[in-house]
Order: structure tokens, then C-alpha cells, then sequence
């Protein structure tokens, strides 16, 4: 019932462009200032494996920090073009609500990274406005390109899918002569 009520309803729509508009434009500034401001996630990646999360004597997440000693630290040139850039491409998507579930969720995935790495900020509003724009799917973008988007999407993928069951038809033929 409150699924369909975010799913369908034109109100629900105009409260997602507000949502859309505040939640794209911290990703999208937060991007253009670390690729304008020379960001680099070296030293952010180090303090979040010297410093981890801890309950005690406990680290919380060991395989986080497993993760970034292994993975991230060696990368830091890339996570840094990867993080600044991401949180760009997360901003116009939801600013111009276009792909605005993936956007959202983009996002929510970069917003818990920064959580495992100890960093709280605005990590929590974001995510909780997220989790409301993915619950809404389509119609948090029905003001925006997913208008258009979304069913040109369709039926494309339609057509990939009628067009591999007449390969597969033609294939069984084949091989049954």
C-alpha cells in the first residue's frame, strides 16, 4: 500500500523533485569540489585504515579495512578520479531525474563506504533520502528524463529480447535438419 502510494502517486512525484533537486546538488557540489580542488583519497584511505571503526579493543568492520589495505590504497590515483567523479554523475542523475533509482542507490553505496571508513557527516540524511527515492522508483523521476528515458530503455531491451528468442528459433532449426 505505501509502496504504491510512492510508486503512483503525482504528489509523491513533486515532493521526489524537492528530495531529488537537495540530494543532487550535495553530490553534485561535493564532486566538482574535490575534481576542481586537486582531491586525492590517499590520506582519507590511510586515516580509515590507521584509525578504523572500533567497538573496544574491536575493529568493526575488518574486512573494510582488509578491503582498502589491499584494494583501495594501492588504487588511490583511481578511487580518487572514481569517488570525485561518481559523486558528479550522482548529482546530474538526480538532478535531471534520469536513471534517478541507480543514481540513488550510486549514492547510498558511496554514503556507506564513508560510514565503514568511520566518517559520519550527512552520510545518515542521505541515505534515508535515498532510501525514499528508490522506494518511489519511476515516479521519483517522473518529472525529470526518466520520463523518457525509462520506457525508451524498455523497449529497447524488449527488442535485444525478441531479437535473441528469433536467434534461438533459427539455431533450433539448424540443428534439427
Amino acid at each position: 500500500m505505501i509502496g504504491q502510494f510512492l510508486r503512483e502517486n503525482k504528489v509523491v512525484a513533486g515532493i521526489m523533485v524537492i528530495l531529488r533537486l537537495y540530494l543532487g546538488w550535495a553530490w553534485l557540489s561535493s564532486g566538482v569540489g574535490k575534481v576542481t580542488g586537486g582531491f586525492h583519497a590517499g590520506g582519507f584511505l590511510e586515516s580509515a585504515v590507521t584509525n578504523p571503526v572500533m567497538k573496544g579493543e574491536e575493529v568493526l568492520y575488518p574486512v573494510y579495512v582488509t578491503f582498502l589495505e589491499s584494494v583501495a590504497i594501492p588504487y588511490a590515483d583511481l578511487f580518487s578520479l572514481v569517488v570525485a567523479w561518481g559523486e558528479i554523475l550522482v548529482g546530474l542523475g538526480l538532478i535531471t531525474g534520469i536513471l534517478t533509482s541507480a543514481a540513488a542507490f550510486f549514492g547510498v553505496a558511496m554514503n556507506m563506504a564513508f560510514l565503514f571508513a568511520g566518517t559520519i557527516s550527512t552520510n545518515p540524511l542521505l541515505i534515508l533520502i535515498s532510501i525514499f527515492i528508490m522506494a518511489a522508483g519511476a515516479n521519483a523521476g517522473r518529472f525529470g528524463g526518466d520520463r523518457w528515458v525509462l520506457p525508451y530503455l524498455r523497449r529497447q531491451l524488449l527488442r535485444k529480447r525478441e531479437d535473441l528468442h528469433v536467434k534461438i528459433e533459427q539455431r533450433e532449426g539448424l540443428l534439427q535438419k
